[in-house]
């Protein structure tokens, strides 16, 4: 019986150092070698002072800007309580804000449909991307704000619009912060 508890625990002692600290060290090791950027959440730094991430969604509220998709994620876009409503299709709460996110954003476009992602949350509530339509539907407001023509904030989208991964995977999709950070440089806001 001795024998077989000092074998258990000795095996718990070196799996645990094998797994618990060697495996995370040399998977750490890797990607900061290899994959900086990735590593450390693609952050983006703007004369010195960290912007945000290209990973995580920001909430972008002001007219000039591309907005984000809603988050359900704490009070908005926050990492520590990453995740969706969890409510069902036929939720009130759900019907009630999905009706108020339409008919605040066609108050631009008054009868026009509005892009899905524009009134839902993902999964995760911290999705930085919006549809290429989700970007078009926005194109007017920003181009009315900043002074510019439409075509020029079409060109900008077009710039920052990401195809399917491997030319099959996923959907083609625009990153708001990216967008945002690019029209700031193109066309500043003047207060």
């Amino acid at each position: 019986m001795m024998r077989n508890l000092r074998t258990a625990v000795l095996y718990t002692i070196v799996t645990t150092i094998l797994f618990g600290v060697a495996y995370p060290y040399a998977v750490t090791g890797v990607a900061q070698s290899l994959f900086r950027d990735r590593a450390n959440g693609q952050l983006i730094t703007r004369n010195g002072t960290l912007v945000g991430s290209r990973l995580l969604g920001q909430p972008f509220s002001a007219p000039g800007y591309f907005h984000s998709r809603p988050s359900a994620a704490g009070n908005g876009y926050d990492a520590a309580n990453s995740g969706g409503s969890n409510y069902a299709p036929t939720n009130k709460k759900l019907l009630d804000r999905i009706r108020a996110d339409v008919a605040t954003n066609q108050q631009d476009h008054p009868g026009a449909d509005v892009p899905v992602d524009l009134v839902t949350t993902s999964a995760s509530g911290l999705d930085p991307d919006i549809t290429p339509a989700a970007a078009e539907f926005q194109v007017d407001r920003i181009a009315r704000t900043r002074h510019l023509a439409p075509d020029v904030v079409r060109q900008l989208v077009a710039r920052h619009t990401a195809g399917r991964q491997l030319g099959f995977l996923g959907e083609p999709r625009v990153n708001v912060l990216e967008l945002n950070l690019d029209l700031d440089q193109q066309a500043p806001l003047h207060p």
